[in-house]
């Protein structure tokens, strides 16, 4: 019984690091995605070494997120990547097929949003927390 109380806590603890690992970069990613959006307009001029610099040292903190993201994902045990996977598998899924049509009814003036990246990223982060929580739930 201490054993695999012991065993749990060990997965517990692995776990905590894994998601410090995984926060901290993404706060490092999130920190150089601003730096490259708001740097050039209100640290230097837009035109500017800096502005190369500042994207990339964002694809450099975004390689290691990718990274720390693989390396969160080793972490979890069998069913919490299936979740996991169903989850990213869901997402980029419903990113690709929403869209295409979106950037064509755009195009042919049927919409009258432009789309954008942003809008992209919010659509996958609402989808990947929709489809993360539902798969959580299913499997308990």
């Amino acid at each position: 019984m201490d054993s695999v109380r012991a065993k749990g806590a060990g997965y517990e603890a692995r776990m905590i690091r894994a998601v410090g690992r995984l926060a901290g970069w993404a706060g490092a990613w999130l920190a150089a995605t601003a730096l490259m959006k708001f740097g050039p307009r209100f640290l230097w001029e837009e035109a500017s070494p800096l502005t190369l610099l500042a994207v990339g040292l964002n694809v450099a903190v975004g390689v290691g997120l990718i990274l720390a993201h693989k390396r969160y994902l080793a972490e979890l045990d069998e069913l919490q990547q299936r979740v996991y996977l169903n989850a990213l598998a869901v997402t980029v899924g419903v990113a690709v097929v929403a869209s295409i049509p979106f950037s064509v009814l755009y195009a042919y003036h049927v919409v009258p949003v432009r789309p954008d990246v942003a809008h992209l990223v919010g659509l996958m982060g609402l989808t990947f927390l929709a489809a993360f929580v539902y798969g959580s739930v299913r499997y308990r």
